[in-house]
């Protein structure tokens, strides 16, 4: 198979667009950095274009399908749980959109390929700033709360907890000798949220806070 001018430009316009994408990445410390980003690219416009030369005049999207597959087994290993949350969700979605961009570019989508790429560099670089916006009516954190004995302050805590307007997404609770413990994945505003950690502080009944 001869190496032709139009393949090389192929993959340096996936060196271009995936570089752009890894590098906000690798600005914001994620595990799919500058490079790993531009391999995916380039990967998946190699596989294209592998994937038309190979199939001819039969079909050429069984290469090429299989890249969808591969591509979302690798966004897997960057998904993490931490802490009761699960992170890596947008990596993962960038990997997976990446190898897209690839294959437009390997089948001689430029308009797309590009278009496409434009559009995830200003959501990943001006949406961060709607979600700033939306965090100050919405935030969530984990509490884990301690306390001796009662067992009924369970349901005192979620009756303190839904008159400051919060909502429990999930609560878990737990025994550690005379200790329960009480831990709850709390949504809410963040004049909310304080005014739950005071009235936590200031019950006597209450031995750690953690949030």
């Amino acid at each position: 198979m001869d190496l032709y001018l139009d393949d090389v430009i192929k993959l340096l316009l996936a060196i271009l667009l995936g570089g752009m994408i890894g590098f906000e990445r690798e600005f914001r410390d994620k595990a799919a950095g500058f490079r790993t980003i531009i391999f995916i690219c380039v990967g998946a416009t190699l596989f294209t274009i592998f994937s038309i030369r190979i199939a001819g005049d039969k079909d050429p999207g069984r290469i090429a399908a299989n890249i969808v597959t591969g591509v979302g087994f690798l966004g897997a290993g960057v998904v993490l749980r931490n802490e009761g949350r699960i992170v890596g969700l947008t990596t993962a979605s960038i990997v997976w959109l990446t190898a897209a961009i690839g294959m437009g570019i390997g089948s001689n989508q430029y308009a797309l390929a590009f278009t496409t790429a434009l559009f995830m560099f200003l959501i990943l670089w001006v949406f961060p700033y709607i979600e700033r916006i939306i965090n100050n009516f919405r935030e969530e954190r984990i509490y884990e709360i301690t306390w001796v004995g009662r067992p009924g302050k369970f349901e005192e805590l979620d009756i303190l907890i839904h008159k400051l307007n919060l909502y429990i997404r999930s609560k878990k609770r737990n025994k550690s000798g005379n200790d329960l413990i009480y831990i709850l994945d709390i949504v809410g505003s963040p004049r909310n949220h304080n005014l739950l950690v005071n009235s936590l502080i200031a019950d006597q009944d209450i031995q750690k806070i953690i949030s």
